[in-house]
C-alpha cells in the first residue's frame, strides 16, 4: 500500500502601517469594519473544506488500491525442471521443491490427444485431464520460453488451478502411446477442474486428500492442486 504524506509550512508576513482606508479611497471608508474580516474567515473556511476534499480522494485512492486484487509475484531464483519437447509432446519434469512447498512430478502434455497426465512420484499415481490449450504453450513456444528461463533468474506470476479426481481408468490403451508409456502399471484415474463441477465444487479438502505441484507451461508459474473428489 502506498502511503502518501503532505508536508505543510507556514509562512508569516510582516505588516507594516496600514494607510486609513479614507486616504485610499473615500469608498472604502464608508465599508463597514467587520466585512474584512469576515472575507477573512470564508477564506480560511474554503482551504479547511478544500483540505478535507483532497484527504478524502487521497484515503479513498489509497483503499482502492488496498482492496483490488493483486497478482502474486513469483520470484525463481533459477530453473531446476527438465523439460523434452517434441513436435506432439511436452514432458516436464518437476523436482522436489527447495524453498516452497510442493510434490515432484512428471507431467505430459499429448498435443495430438489434446491430453495432459501427471504423475505423482510420490505416490506413484498418475491423473490424467484434457489438455488446457488456454494455459498450455504449444511446443514450439515452449521451447523458446524454457530458452529464456535458462537465460538467468525469472520474475512471473503465480495461478492457480484446482482439479479433482473423479473415476478410476482401468484401460490406459485409449490414452495413447506416450501416456501409456508414462502411467503403465500404475494407478491410474480421471480428472475434471473443480469449477466445472456440479455446485462449482466448493467442498475443502484437507492437504492429506491433495498434492500440489508448481511447474512452468506458460510465461506464468501454475501451481496444481490435486484432490479427491
Amino acid at each position: 500500500m502506498v502511503k502518501i504524506a503532505f508536508n505543510s509550512a507556514l509562512a508569516q508576513k510582516a505588516l507594516g502601517k496600514e494607510v486609513p482606508a479614507a486616504d485610499k479611497d473615500p469608498e472604502l471608508a464608508s465599508a463597514p469594519a467587520g466585512s474584512e474580516g469576515s472575507t477573512g474567515r470564508c477564506l480560511l473556511t474554503l482551504l479547511g473544506i478544500a483540505f478535507i476534499l483532497s484527504g478524502l480522494i487521497v484515503g479513498g485512492a489509497c483503499l482502492y488500491r488496498y482492496f483490488t486484487p493483486k497478482s502474486q509475484p513469483y520470484y525463481l531464483p533459477r530453473v531446476e525442471e527438465e523439460v523434452e519437447i517434441s513436435d506432439s509432446m511436452a514432458v516436464i519434469s518437476v523436482p522436489p521443491p527447495r524453498f516452497r512447498a510442493g510434490d515432484p512430478a512428471y507431467i505430459l502434455h499429448d498435443f495430438n490427444r489434446k491430453l495432459t497426465a501427471y504423475l505423482d512420484l510420490t505416490l506413484r499415481t498418475c491423473f490424467v485431464i484434457p489438455l488446457n490449450t488456454s494455459v498450455v504453450l504449444p511446443p514450439q513456444d515452449l521451447i523458446d520460453l524454457f530458452s529464456q528461463l535458462m537465460s538467468g533468474s525469472y520474475r512471473s506470476y503465480l495461478v492457480h488451478e484446482d482439479l479433482v479426481v473423479t473415476e478410476r481408468i482401468d484401460d490406459i490403451k485409449p490414452l495413447g502411446f506416450y501416456i501409456r508409456r508414462l502411467c503403465e502399471g500404475k494407478d491410474t484415474y480421471r480428472m475434471q477442474r473443480r469449477s466445472s463441477l456440479p455446485g462449482g465444487g466448493i467442498q475443502k479438502r484437507s492437504a492429506d486428500e491433495c498434492f500440489t505441484i508448481h511447474h512452468f507451461e506458460n510465461k506464468f508459474v501454475t501451481e496444481t492442486r490435486i484432490c479427491k473428489a
